[in-house]
């Protein structure tokens, strides 16, 4: 494992997306252990995505989470699928995390709702009752952070949560991860947190494993600050941890 640093942003690379994981897990595990020392209960983001198998098999696993005292949100959502695909976000999260522990409360994006703005202000008053303590994300292949592509991601963004339309990278790293066999299946709108959203979380854990990530963590670590890139913003975030493995860290 190496530790290094890079503006504000502390970035762990370990052997290979196992270890990621476990050590992505056991840091998160120590942090909730911490704030529920000081804290009634906290309120935590989680991204939907391959990149995030290893951490949250190992997260559900970790003892001593008192998982009654935290409050889920999820990152994004598609516009446009079948209330029971298996692509949704709201899916994949609830068959590697939320059925598997006790938590206090579940708090999802209806993808299914008649007006889809009004379910983006739903939600985005739910974000912002409270502090949002921890967000877990990763990065995507063209540097977006939840949907905020280079086209539409806004540093300063007023909402919280908009629709977006995504750009072609990210609709073809969907079929890239297996998640869809064409890029014709791919929904072209979707629901997200926008940056400053994300970025206003107290603590930002990112895991980013493989070699495919490897050019955005480039981009993201040594490209200008902008939304070129925008996981760009990272380094400017006060308690981020990056997590690679030796794939997403080859080109370093």
């Amino acid at each position: 494992m190496k530790i290094m640093n890079l503006d504000l942003l502390n970035i762990v690379i370990c052997e290979n997306r196992i270890e990621l994981g476990k050590s992505a897990a056991a840091n998160i595990g120590k942090l909730i252990s911490n704030l529920l020392e000081i804290k009634d209960e906290i309120r935590m983001v989680f991204a939907a995505a391959p990149s995030q198998n290893e951490f949250l098999a190992e997260l559900v696993k970790t003892p001593d989470i008192d998982w009654s005292k935290i409050i889920a949100f999820h990152m994004d959502e598609y516009i446009g699928l079948p209330k029971n695909a298996e692509q949704l976000f709201g899916r994949y999260l609830n068959d590697h995390l939320f059925s598997k522990v006790n938590l206090k409360d579940i708090i999802v994006i209806n993808s299914q709702a008649e007006r889809i703005e009004a379910e983006c202000e739903r939600y985005e008053i739910l974000l912002r009752e409270n502090i949002i303590d921890i967000v877990c994300l990763g990065i995507g292949e063209n540097g977006h952070i939840a949907f905020n592509d280079p086209p539409v991601a806004d540093f300063n963004d007023k909402k919280f949560v908009k629709i977006v339309e995504l750009d072609m990278p990210c609709r073809q790293q969907q079929v890239n991860d297996g998640c869809f066999s064409s890029l014709e299946q791919v929904p072209k709108f979707a629901v997200t947190l926008t940056v400053p959203a994300l970025m206003s979380g107290s603590h930002l854990s990112i895991a980013v494993p493989g070699t495919r990530k490897a050019d955005a963590v480039k981009r993201c670590l040594y490209n200008k600050i902008s939304t070129e890139c925008p996981a760009s913003i990272l380094r400017t975030h006060q308690n981020a941890i990056l997590y690679l493995d030796k794939d997403s860290a080859s080109m370093l």
